[in-house]
């Protein structure tokens, strides 16, 4: 049967809201401190390219088009590197996708700790300076980690990005390779980066940009949900399994993802 309008029977997804984040926030503080279970045996999964499985995507950190850096992060690799069950799970969204000839775009996977304590301790305390001078250094770590986690320390207690387990994304159509708009560029840390962020417009509010943005973030946001991703609620672009935060958000007995060093 052809399918009906641009999105076919994917339509409905653009029409179901996100739920309040508020809760989801509250509730991510602390998933450092979740149960690491290195004895599952899918701790074991290797790192894979993403791109030799047949996902689309580019080492955002690795290229200077890359606003608002505009420059290759040091020790950014041009890799993009996943766990084996994360690129399965990407592999079924596609799947979703493919009837309506879209597909995930993925902009960052594994991340060396190079790149995580770059941005950890030098270029988001420098822009938050930038705006705030002000900020105590208890602020101004606090405001750094809603959106750059700490470089990991603990081998039980990981950066998302450190193991494999989380990536950032968004969807494109793949005859033109255009993205779809999702309201802001990608790591705007600021909160229009809330997932939830266009669910919350007053309605005195309308634009079709902002309902454009608010129906493709709900498109991806389930989407990613349904193959079993947990999505940070502070960031529309990132999906998380089977590390730290994904155990947290989903009850999940224990993560089974730890640090990748490679």
């Amino acid at each position: 049967m052809a399918k009906s309008g641009p999105f076919g029977t994917l339509a409905k997804l653009r029409d179901r809201p996100i739920p309040d984040q508020r809760p989801v926030l509250k509730k991510v503080r602390g998933y450092r401190a979740y149960k690491l279970e290195l004895s599952d045996t899918r701790a074991n999964e290797p790192l894979v390219d993403a791109r030799n499985s047949g996902l689309a995507g580019v080492s955002f950190y690795a290229i200077s088009r890359n606003p608002p850096y505009y420059s290759a992060v040091p020790g950014a690799t041009p890799q993009i590197r996943l766990r084996q069950g994360v690129v399965e799970r990407l592999q079924l969204v596609n799947a979703r996708l493919a009837e309506i000839e879209l597909e995930v775009y993925i902009f960052d996977g594994w991340r060396p700790r190079a790149v995580q304590k770059y941005f950890h301790g030098t270029w988001m305390p420098r822009e938050l300076r930038k705006r705030n001078p002000k900020l105590t250094p208890d602020q101004l770590r606090q405001e750094t980690e809603r959106y750059w986690a700490a470089p990991t320390s603990d081998p039980m207690s990981p950066a998302p990005h450190a193991t494999g387990g989380a990536v950032d994304l968004t969807l494109r159509w793949r005859e033109t390779g255009e993205h779809l708009w999702m309201g802001s560029i990608f790591d705007d840390a600021s909160p229009i980066a809330r997932a939830d962020h266009f669910e919350r417009r007053s309605a005195g509010a309308f634009a079709f940009s902002d309902e454009e943005a608010r129906a493709n973030r709900r498109l991806l946001h389930w989407l990613m949900r349904e193959q079993g991703f947990a999505p940070n609620p502070g960031e529309w672009w990132h999906f998380s399994y089977g590390e730290l935060m994904w155990a947290k958000l989903t009850n999940a007995p224990h993560a089974f993802y730890g640090l990748c060093e490679k």
